[in-house]
C-alpha cells in the first residue's frame, strides 16, 4: 500500500528538545573562569581555571562536561550565554510554564511550530516525547509519547490484524484512509528498525542510564525516517540549593556523555537535525550557606547540530566582569539573550519563511546570530 509515509523521499529537518528540569546553573556549566568577581563569590563551588576547559579568554567548560569539547572545537555546538525567559518569578512552575508555552498563550511552542509548519507529508510519528507523559511544549500538536520502541506497536504477532486494518484503511480513502496506512507504514518501519542490529549507536558511546537511551532512541528513529520532525527529552535534578559539586558532577556527566554519543551516532544524518538544550532559570551567583545556589535569572543555551556556527560563545560580559553592576535583582545574572530568540533563530534554520511570532505570540521577535 502506497501511503504518505512511504513516498517521503527528502527527509525534514528534525528538532531535538532536551530540557534540564530544576534550573541548571549556566555559571556553572560554562564558568566565567577569568572573572575575579565569580570566584569570590563561590568560595568553595567555583570551577577553577586550571581546571576548566578554555574555551576563550573569559569562558571555559566544566571538565564533567569534557565529552563536548570536540563538539565544540569542530563548530557543530554553539553556547548562548546570559540567556533566559522574561518570566522573573523564580518560581519552577512559572518558569517552566513560561518556556514550554513560549510565552503567556496556551499551547505549547513546539506544537505551534508543528501546526505553522505542518504539510501533507507529516504522519504518525512527526512529534515525540521520550518518556511516559506527552511534554508541555509540545501542546496543540499529535505527539506520542514512548520509553521504547516496544510501546509503539499494535501487535507484531498478529500479521492477520494488520492485513485486515490496511484494507480497511484502503476502502476508506480520503484524510482517514491516508492517516491510517501512514500509521500502518510507520509501524512498519519501527518493527524493521527492532529487527535490526543497532551497530551505529552500540559504538557511539552511549550511557547506561535513561537520558542516553532516549537520545539513543530518538537518533534511531531519526535514522529509519518514519516522518520525526520534532522530539523531546529531558534531565531532570538540577535544583542545586544544596551541595552542589555532589548533585550535579553526575547530572553533567550524564548530559555530556548522551550528547557526544548522539552527535558520533548521526554522522552525516547530523546536518538535518537541531539540537536545543534549555533550562527553565540559572542560579544566583554567590554560593548559599549550603554549598548551593538558589534561582536566579539566565542561564546557558546550547544548539548542536547542521547549520550551526558553532565553535564559539555568545556573551554580553561587561569590561568590569560580575564587579561592574552586571547582576540583576538579588544577585541575579540577567538576562541579555532572549530564549525565544535563539529557539527562534533555529527554528528558522529549518523553515527560513516561518513568522516566529506566531511561534511565540505577545514576545517581541528578534534573532540570535548562531
Amino acid at each position: 500500500m502506497q501511503t504518505i509515509l512511504a513516498q517521503q523521499q527528502d527527509p525534514a529537518p528534525v528538532l531535538v528538545s532536551v530540557f534540564l528540569r530544576g534550573g541548571a546553573d549556566g555559571l556553572h556549566l560554562v564558568p566565567p573562569v577569568a572573572d575575579d568577581a565569580y570566584h569570590r563569590s563561590r568560595p568553595s563551588i567555583a570551577v577553577s581555571a586550571s581546571d576548566a576547559l578554555r574555551l576563550d579568554d573569559t569562558f571555559g567548560l566544566h571538565p564533567a562536561l569534557a565529552p563536548l569539547l570536540p563538539v565544540f572545537k569542530d563548530g557543530s555546538l554553539a553556547i548562548v550565554h546570559q540567556c533566559g525567559t522574561a518570566d522573573e518569578t523564580r518560581s519552577h512552575f512559572s518558569a517552566e510554564d513560561f518556556l514550554n508555552h513560549g510565552g503567556l498563550e496556551g499551547g505549547g511552542w513546539i506544537g505551534r511550530f508543528l501546526h505553522h509548519t505542518r504539510s501533507a507529508d507529516d504522519g504518525p510519528l512527526t512529534a515525540v516525547s521520550i518518556g511516559p507523559n506527552v511534554a508541555d511544549s509540545l501542546r496543540g500538536s499529535a505527539a506520542v509519547a514512548m520509553r521504547s520502541l516496544e510501546e509503539f506497536t499494535i501487535g507484531a504477532s498478529n500479521p492477520a490484524l494488520r492485513t485486515q486494518l490496511g484494507q480497511l484503511y484502503g476502502k476508506a480513502g480520503g484524510p482517514l484512509g491516508s492517516a491510517g496506512a501512514s500509521t500502518l507504514t510507520a509501524l512498519a518501519r519501527i518493527e524493521s528498525v527492532q529487527r535490526q542490529q543497532d551497530s551505529a549507536s552500540s559504538t557511539a558511546g552511549y550511557g547506561t542510564d535513561e537520558f542516553s537511551s532516549g537520545l539513543r532512541l530518538i537518533a534511531r528513529l531519526i535514522r529509519a525516517r518514519v516522518g520525526l520532525r520534532a522530539a523531546t527529552i529531558e534531565l531532570g535534578g538540577w535544583d542545586s540549593h544544596f551541595a552542589q559539586l555532589t548533585l550535579t558532577a553526575g547530572l553533567m556527566n550524564r548530559l555530556a556523555t548522551g550528547l557526544a554519543a548522539f552527535h558520533r551516532d548521526l554522522g552525516s544524518e547530523l546536518r538535518r537535525v537541531n539540537l536545543t538544550v534549555t533550562t527553565e532559570f540559572g542560579r544566583r551567583l554567590a554560593e548559599n550557606v549550603s554549598a548551593g545556589t538558589d534561582h536566579g535569572r539566565a542561564s546557558t543555551f546550547f544548539c548542536m547540530g547542521g547549520g550551526i556556527a558553532g565553535g564559539k560563545i555568545m556573551a554580553d560580559w561587561p569590561q568590569g566582569g560580575l564587579a561592574s553592576g552586571l547582576l540583576d535583582g538579588p544577585g541575579d545574572l540577567p538576562v541579555k539573550f532572549p530564549l525565544h530568540h535563539a529557539l527562534g533563530s533555529v527554528l528558522r534554520s529549518i523553515r527560513p519563511d516561518l513568522a516566529t511570532e506566531k511561534v511565540f505570540p505577545g514576545l517581541a521577535p528578534g534573532s540570535i546570530s548562531l
